[in-house]
């Protein structure tokens, strides 16, 4: 080899001993960005997957991707997100649904508390607990009194089996000492629908969807699910206010990542989200959406998810519910 070529072989590698810390050391995010919701369009963790989605684009200058994989009460996606690498270029928008799926089945392909890095609480919807005005009930004291005088005739309908709703009736009943039997429906949009035509007297539902039916007075609301009322609906009570502590379930929505992300990916994604959440048009959107802006970081949430399987085991095992 030429001294030529020597000296040119030796400057190559010496310009690659360079440039490999410098690309080693790109700093995140340096390509598009997937945000997996485990569940369908229009939902409240989509509706917040969206907005963080553009937020973010637009302080990252990288792509952020909304990828809804709906199926199996939201462990589809959610095993995708687990599957994936601890990068942060795969995210996951789920919501308290993971864990009533954990509390009902036992266990699951994948552990909520051990595969997935929580990174923050985003918001929260209550649970409302509304009556076709043919009931005649106007409020809680009202609908025990007529389950009582009326026994085994009264039912109400739900988002499903095992799903918060259900959860939270089924405590409601434990509670109160009544009895109703439960109509399952697929999903929180038949049942709404079925409550507001009458064809069922009772329907425990997302406050959001009740909210716009209680105003209008085509449906009666009966109670809430969390400590304070819900703005949408400030004229129902809470369940609380009426009696029955404790009683504090909210539907809750989380931004997570596989198992083991790396400290400074976390720290830049929970900064940036934090901004993007502060903003008035995010406050309006989430607003309109019905759901209420929730701050918590990664810490909060994984006390709360503890928190949340011990108590919905606890009312799964009470209450018999069985995993459909």
């Amino acid at each position: 080899m030429s001294a030529k070529a020597v000296v040119a072989l030796g400057l190559g590698l010496a310009l690659q001993a360079l440039a490999g810390p410098a690309l080693a050391a790109d700093p995140y995010p340096s390509k598009a960005v997937r945000i997996i919701v485990p569940y369908g369009t229009g939902g409240g963790s989509d509706i917040l997957a969206r907005q963080i989605g553009a937020g973010l684009q637009n302080l990252w200058g990288q792509g952020v991707v909304i990828d809804n994989r709906a199926g199996a009460s939201g462990n589809i996606g959610t095993e995708a997100v687990v599957r994936s690498p601890a990068d942060g270029y795969t995210l996951l928008l789920q919501n308290s649904t993971m864990v009533v799926s954990q509390a009902v089945s036992g266990k699951l392909n994948y552990d909520a508390q051990k595969d997935l890095t929580p990174i923050m609480l985003l918001g929260i919807t209550p649970i409302a607990l509304a009556a076709h005005p043919s009931l005649k009930v106007r409020n809680f004291r009202e609908l025990v009194a007529h389950a009582k005088a009326h026994p085994n005739t009264l039912a109400y309908g739900s988002c499903g089996i095992g799903t918060p709703q259900h959860f939270v009736m089924e405590l409601v009943k434990q509670k109160a000492g009544i009895e109703a039997n439960h109509a399952a429906y697929k999903g929180c949009a038949p049942g709404l629908a079925d409550v507001v035509g009458g064809q069922i007297p009772l329907a425990i539902l997302s406050a959001n969807l009740v909210a716009p039916y209680v105003t209008s007075g085509k449906l009666v609301g009966i109670g809430v699910s969390t400590k304070a009322r819900y703005k949408l609906m400030p004229d129902t009570p809470t369940f609380e206010e009426q009696g029955l502590k404790p009683l504090d379930f909210s539907i809750w929505y989380a931004l997570m990542g596989p198992a083991k992300m790396p400290p400074d990916v976390l720290a830049r994604i929970y900064a940036d989200v934090q901004k993007i959440m502060a903003q008035p048009e995010t406050q309006a959107r989430l607003s309109s959406a019905g759901v209420e802006p929730y701050s918590g970081n990664g810490a909060a949430l994984t006390t709360l998810i503890r928190e949340d399987l011990v108590r919905y085991t606890e009312v799964a095992k009470a209450a018999n519910i069985k995993p459909e």
